[in-house]
C-alpha cells in the first residue's frame, strides 16, 4: 500500500499550477484546460479545477489516493473497523476506484492499481 495521488481542486488552476510548479521545480507531466498532473517523486499532484460532482461520482474536494492490491478487500476491512464507505468499488475512467471518510470527514481515494 503507498499512497500515490494528491488532489487540490481549485478555482483558480492556473495560479495553483504556478504555485506548485514553483514549490516542485518542475514543470507539469500533463496539462489541459481545467487541470495538471505534476510528478512529486513518485506521487501525481493532481490539480483540478473545481466544479459541480459528476452525478453519482465522487466528491470534487482535496483528497490523496492510497494504491491497494486488493480494493474489495481493503474496503471490507476499513467497514469491519467502521469506516464509511462513500462510493463502493467501481470503475471510472481513471481506473478501479472506492472512496471513504475517515474519522475527521476528510475524502480518501483507495484505488487498485
Amino acid at each position: 500500500m503507498s499512497v500515490s495521488e494528491v488532489a487540490v481542486f481549485t478555482d483558480d488552476v492556473t495560479a495553483s499550477v504556478a504555485f506548485y510548479r514553483a514549490l516542485l521545480a518542475a514543470a507539469p507531466i500533463s496539462e489541459w484546460p481545467g487541470g495538471a498532473i505534476f510528478d512529486a517523486g513518485g506521487v501525481s499532484v493532481l490539480i483540478h479545477e473545481r466544479g459541480a460532482t459528476m452525478g453519482d461520482g465522487p466528491p470534487n474536494e482535496d483528497h490523496f489516493a492510497v494504491s491497494v492490491a486488493d480494493l474489495d478487500a481493503a474496503c471490507a476491512t476499513l467497514q469491519a473497523q467502521g469506516a464509511t464507505i462513500l462510493l463502493e468499488p467501481r470503475e471510472y475512467p481513471w481506473g478501479r476506484s472506492a472512496y471513504a471518510k475517515d474519522p475527521d470527514g476528510r475524502l480518501v481515494e483507495l484505488a487498485q492499481r
